[in-house]
């Protein structure tokens, strides 16, 4: 018998969201992690926000909100939005009810900043990594880093001359503006949209970009990001970067070891990681100089470990950029982009740890 494809209009309906999850749905896993990590951070939650007044957005489930951005590439806050007004697996990962209406954009956009003020997204990483299940999962010795580069939301046409003489005649959304002849440097030249981002090219043969660097610290054993910074794009920012998180995690309490790539091979930097109790195990950078590793670090295997392991620091950026919405961010500060790829890199250790406790149980 064929079925009738009339709907009838229901007066009451009962649904229960709990129900309509699969048991077997990985977002499962990642929610119960997730909120256990929040509870770790109720009491700092708490200083954020006034004891009278209309009450805000909560901030879990704002995270929450932010996290479900990165997994499913989610390209803006106003989308999600959309988004998760019918999607009823994002409202059961978020916390909202199915009659609970959905935040204004702009709402949810003011209550974020809140969050990046306090310095939520930082927080956040920390307790996933000192949560008691996941810090098993971690190396306390041996680390990788690297940088990759962030392209700023600006284009080309907002990089004008600072003392005004590149101004197009025809001063419009889109103007003519002819760039021949015209040598731009971030010395002379600042982007009008977002005046932090610096003219950067990442290798040679590649085209400068208005950009930032990105910067992770990952531990060896399981491919985990530990530490993030943003920084200005320029050609020491990544030695700096690195510096300043392996001191933040492992302020010199005991021998560490450092993988990174021939970019990394500068004598003062070699220096100063030695000078912080940190073997530098960095690829060689024998272009034409004398590299400032040696023999003496070489010849151990260790060496050849970490060489083998700091490949696997591309993974984090490749799933930033491709899934997490780092390939070109809608966002226009340092600060606000480092909100974006810190809880990202949170987000791809979200999407690892479930899998890997599974393996280790």
């Amino acid at each position: 018998m064929r079925g009738s494809d009339e709907r009838n209009g229901e007066l009451f309906s009962y649904v229960d969201i709990e129900e309509r999850i699969p048991a077997a749905h990985p977002l499962r896993a990642i929610r119960a992690l997730v909120n256990e990590v929040l509870a770790a951070l109720d009491e700092g939650f708490s200083k954020l926000y006034a004891d009278s007044g209309r009450p805000s957005i909560a901030p879990e489930r704002l995270l929450r909100a932010l996290l479900l951005q990165a997994f499913y590439t989610i390209r803006s806050e106003r989308q999600l939005m959309e988004q998760i007004d019918y999607n009823l697996l994002y409202r059961w990962f978020v916390g909202l009810g199915v009659d609970e209406p959905v935040w204004v954009p702009t709402v949810f956009t003011k209550n974020r900043d809140r969050l990046l003020e306090a310095e939520v997204a930082r927080k956040f990483l920390v307790a996933l990594l000192n949560h008691e299940k996941v810090r098993k999962l971690l190396s306390d010795e041996h680390f990788s880093v690297d940088g990759t580069q962030l392209q700023a939301w600006a284009s080309m046409k907002s990089f004008r001359a600072k003392d005004g003489s590149s101004e197009p005649p025809d001063p419009g959304r889109n103007g003519e503006q002819d760039f021949h002849g015209e040598k731009r440097s971030n010395a002379t030249h600042a982007s009008t949209t977002d005046p932090e981002a610096k003219l950067h090219r990442k290798g040679a043969g590649k085209e400068a970009k208005l950009s930032f660097m990105g910067h992770a610290l990952m531990e060896n054993r399981n491919g985990l990001v530990v530490a993030t910074a943003v920084t200005e794009a320029n050609g020491v920012a990544e030695r700096q970067a690195a510096q300043e998180m392996i001191v933040r995690h492992s302020p010199g309490a005991r021998r560490l070891t450092l993988g990174a790539d021939k970019g990394y091979d500068a004598r003062a930097f070699v220096a100063d990681l030695r000078d912080l109790n940190v073997t530098p195990h960095i690829a060689q950078n024998l272009t034409g100089r004398r590299s400032a590793i040696d023999g003496r670090t070489t010849r151990h295997p260790g060496y050849a470990v970490s060489q083998q392991k700091r490949k696997r620091i591309e993974e984090p950026f490749g799933w930033g950029k491709t899934i997490g919405g780092l390939a070109r961010p809608m966002l226009r500060g340092a600060r606000k982009l480092a909100f974006k790829f810190t809880l990202t890199m949170a987000g791809y250790n979200l999407i690892r740890i479930p899998k890997l406790l599974a393996a280790t149980a």
